[in-house]
């Protein structure tokens, strides 16, 4: 198994829908490519943005953490 690369917030935020093909969001330290869902190709997903580390807002969300095991890991969000 590869080491995981670093990824930055400003790396982060540059994958927000918006700045850059790829729709990426950060969950406990991790940063998981979430563009092949159709909920995310926006960058917005019901009130929560791509490019930003949602771990504080999960405890809204009407579903666990299990939901981002259907993405790959492509990061740790340092």
């Amino acid at each position: 198994m590869s080491e995981l690369a670093t990824i930055t917030r400003s790396q982060l935020a540059l994958r927000n829908g918006q700045d850059k093909p790829e729709v990426w969001v950060a969950f406990r330290g991790l940063v998981y490519d979430v563009t092949s869902s159709r909920l995310w190709k926006t960058g917005k997903h019901y009130e929560h943005w791509a490019g930003q580390d949602l771990t504080d807002e999960l405890k809204d969300a009407p579903h666990t953490d299990k939901v981002f095991d259907k993405f790959r890991v492509i990061g740790k969000l340092i």
